[in-house]
């Protein structure tokens, strides 16, 4: 369990939350920091499905707007991990699978009725389509999301488990879960939380438009790299963020030290789950193939990668060390 220090010495406590109302309450009003405020965040709670065929209540939507090309709607459910992950987080999920294909005019309508009651959701959609060239309207844009794209899941909790990621490696929808605590001292609290996709923020330059990326960069090591990258021709047990499972092409690998340098890459034919880990692995197209090293500079401002990073296959070919993609 973790503890906070500050600078004055004192140590917050993980604050225990009365009920899952209070915990919600805290996440809703701190949505733009925890999803980011490139998107939406609707607080509605309305039954979709049939009450016999899996009917669903999400605790909220949120429009992730980052990516003007491929914006992602998604499910939220927020939860206490007192809860059971089998018979409630699991059984939720996997209802919002079954509710999204059978209410899919229902869910337009609930958050079509709450952008046009909110100025400053209405604003924000009509900034993102005017800076997007793929979209001429909101109805065409939900109709993209709702009707021709799988809907995926957010999950917030206080706490995540392996028991959690191996219950959701078995539903088909994609999920991401993010972890949000509160501590305590004094009456005073603060909280702790993994921001929603902070990879993919993280992968690109100022200059690097999000809609770019397309290739996701790994960190081998030797034996790994030999066995599965060039023998087996796969990458496996990675973690990826539900919105790049759709975009990723290509895939590249940074070989750790001595080498400390991306030096192959491939084209990606799938990407399934990999096992009950909740992560996913990478089958190639054809053999990986040798690249231009991409160094680690010895000014490096560019840290080696230490975990999946993603940038572009136009930006990869061009670059000479990590500076060039991550500076």
């Amino acid at each position: 369990m973790y503890k906070i220090l500050d600078e004055k010495g004192i140590i917050y406590n993980e604050y225990q939350y009365a009920s899952e109302a209070e915990y919600e309450k805290m996440v809703v009003s701190n949505a733009d920091i925890i999803f980011g405020a490139e998107g939406l965040y609707f607080d509605i709670k309305r039954k979709i499905g049939k009450s016999k065929e899996g009917a669903a209540i999400p605790d909220g939507y949120y429009l992730d707007l980052k990516f003007h090309d491929e914006p992602v709607l998604y499910f939220v459910e927020i939860e206490l991990s007192d809860h059971s992950v089998y018979g409630h987080i699991g059984e939720q999920v996997l209802r919002f699978a079954i509710s999204s294909e059978m209410s899919k005019h229902k869910i337009k309508t609930i958050l079509i009725y709450e952008i046009n009651q909110d100025p400053v959701k209405n604003k924000k959609i009509n900034d993102f389509l005017r800076a997007s060239s793929k979209y001429n309207n909101v109805n065409e844009l939900l109709d993209r999301l709702i009707f021709d794209k799988d809907v995926a899941v957010i999950i917030v909790i206080n706490e995540t488990s392996e028991q959690l990621t191996r219950v959701l490696s078995k539903i088909k929808i994609s999920a991401d879960i993010i972890e949000a605590q509160s501590f305590i001292a004094n009456d005073k609290i603060l909280h702790r939380f993994t921001p929603f996709q902070d990879d993919v923020l993280e992968a690109a330059l100022p200059s690097t438009d999000l809609d770019e990326l397309d290739t996701i960069v790994v960190p081998a090591q030797e034996e790994g790299f030999k066995e599965a990258f060039i023998g087996e021709k796969c990458w496996y047990s990675i973690r990826i963020s539900a919105s790049m499972i759709n975009k990723i092409k290509y895939i590249a690998a940074y070989q750790v030290a001595p080498v400390s340098a991306i030096t192959y890459a491939a084209e990606v034919a799938r990407i399934e789950k990999y096992k009950d880990t909740g992560k996913y692995i990478l089958y190639f197209k054809s053999q990986a193939k040798q690249i231009q090293k991409v160094s680690l500079s010895g000014q490096a401002k560019a840290k080696a990668p230490q975990s999946p990073r993603y940038t572009s296959y136009a930006k990869l070919l061009a670059a000479n060390t990590l500076d060039d993609l991550w500076g």
